[in-house]
């Protein structure tokens, strides 16, 4: 074990040096284990840290060490050697294989009563099954969401712990120490067991995908359809982080439009159309499968991430088919930016309302009790989805009785319905012009399908009942009773149980 103050080929104990065993230690010194680990150090956590790659250690205390109670661990069994009981272990490595690796790995030296933490972007079910297992060798596990990225984790993340309740007391104040704060209120709160705080985690992302996948929409309108240069656009963007679309990703997107290459041309002009994607938005995509719930504009999201990835077909196909959207005249420049303006504004509400909607039908399956308030408020700060409106989600939660959805809560109800002509103006800007906005327009067919009284699902049902004898409910009888017309046959109609 080498400490900051320590020739590496020296390897004393602790108790040696004059050093108190560490809070907790560190398994992973990459961009956010490292933010992570000096975020701690700067709250006076003594710490011990271990990356598998011993030169990542070593640069990480050459560069930051000094002056600071961090003890270096040249491996694992060291490493919990280090810590004070009971043993408080946060994994920073890749989600997956790599998670599980290094749990196996480090089992052999816990005792019952440990703590591990996974804080990195794993799948909730994988969370769920490790909770479990490690219960049952009395080790408590916590699958913890980290939202911030690396500013985030360097001076104040959003944090969604869940897993092992008996953890919480323990961890508490360490995490709620480094987290984010609005109001004095912490962005760090316990949200249940298993793989609850990682599923937390796995639906902002989701919510992630659809506020980019707008923001990147508006932006191509309103340069190929009003013309707008990046300087025009980064100044409305910054105009409107002024007001109700208040955010993080309104920010950095006026700042990133101004920046230059060095040529002095925009920059986003030369990066690849082409979007990367990490899984979590596919993962909330089929979760919102598994659990019935329409989650249409994070499902567009997604997609259209993919069809960004076949760059080659759609450079053949703008040659074959045409791709030149003409700009509207500049008159009416102004009246579509508003339109814009609401169509955004209006569209990220839905993207949280979906969110919302599939958290509480996973929290129902799944038997947790989620805090969807407190869940608003852990997004006030810290991570990527924060949003001037997410204490107006947070009052939603707190009516009684708790709306069906945010659309039916009043205060929501009302934005959107004054945002809906410039929404409806938008796509059909979109429309007109041939530009895609799968997202925009994909939250306002929600939009018009939520409110809907009397859809269309009825002709769909006939059709099953007409090739399949699927039966069907009728609007003026009992609706659990069950009805098969005999399409083909005399036209008669069977009552089935």
């Amino acid at each position: 074990m080498k400490t900051t103050e320590q020739s590496a080929g020296s390897e004393p104990g602790l108790a040696a040096i004059g050093m108190a065993p560490s809070d907790i230690g560190i398994v992973g010194l990459g961009v956010m284990g490292a933010n992570l680990a000096l975020n701690l150090s700067d709250q006076a956590y003594r710490l011990s840290v271990y990356n598998r790659t011993g030169a990542v250690t070593a640069e990480f205390i050459a560069t930051h060490g000094q002056g600071r109670a961090i003890a270096v661990a040249d491996n694992l069994q060291q490493l919990v050697s280090q810590l004070a009981s009971p043993r408080v272990i946060l994994l920073m490595v890749t989600a997956g294989r790599a998670v599980e690796a290094v749990i196996e790995q480090l089992q052999p030296w816990l005792a019952p009563g440990d703590i591990l933490i996974d804080g990195g972007n794993s799948n909730y079910q994988d969370t769920d099954r490790r909770w479990r297992t490690l219960a049952a060798r009395g080790l408590h596990f916590v699958g913890m969401g980290v939202s911030g990225g690396e500013d985030g984790a360097r001076f104040g993340p959003s944090l969604m712990p869940g897993g092992a309740a008996a953890a919480w007391p323990v961890i508490r104040d360490m995490f709620q120490a480094i987290a984010a704060r609005v109001d004095g209120i912490p962005c760090c709160q316990w949200l249940g067991e298993g793989g609850a705080g990682h599923y937390v985690k796995m639906i902002h992302n989701g919510i992630e995908y659809g506020d980019m996948q707008l923001i990147a929409e508006v932006c191509h309108l309103m340069q190929h359809a009003l013309g707008l240069s990046h300087d025009e656009m980064a100044d409305r963007f910054a105009a409107w982080n002024g007001g109700r679309l208040e955010s993080y990703l309104i920010e950095i997107t006026a700042r990133l439009l101004r920046q230059r290459d060095h040529d002095g041309g925009p920059l986003v002009e030369r990066i690849l159309d082409v979007a990367g994607s990490k899984g979590t938005g596919v993962w909330t995509a089929q979760d919102a499968l598994d659990n019935a719930v329409p989650l249409t504009l994070i499902g567009e999201a997604v997609h259209a991430r993919m069809l960004s990835a076949r760059k080659s077909e759609r450079v053949a196909a703008a040659a074959l088919l045409g791709s030149v959207p003409t700009l509207v005249p500049e008159a009416e420049r102004a009246a579509c930016l508003e339109a814009l303006h609401d169509a955004l504004y209006a569209a990220k509400l839905v993207s949280y309302t979906q969110g919302f909607m599939l958290m509480q039908a996973a929290a129902e399956k799944n038997g947790w009790a989620l805090p969807f308030g407190d869940i608003a408020l852990l997004w006030r700060a810290g991570c990527i989805i924060r949003s001037r409106f997410l204490a107006d989600i947070r009052n939603s939660f707190e009516r009684q009785p708790v709306p069906p959805s945010l659309l039916q809560d009043p205060f929501f109800a009302a934005e959107v319905k004054n945002a809906e002509a410039g929404w409806r103006r938008a796509v059909m800007l979109a429309v007109g012009h041939g530009i895609a906005a799968p997202a925009l327009s994909s939250a306002l067919s929600f939009y018009d399908g939520y409110r809907c009284a009397y859809g269309s699902a009825n002709i769909i049902q006939a059709q099953r009942d007409f090739f399949g004898a699927h039966t069907y409910q009728r609007v003026d009888r009992d609706e659990t009773a069950h009805f098969h017309t005999r399409w083909l046959g005399d036209g008669g109609e069977e009552k089935l149980s």
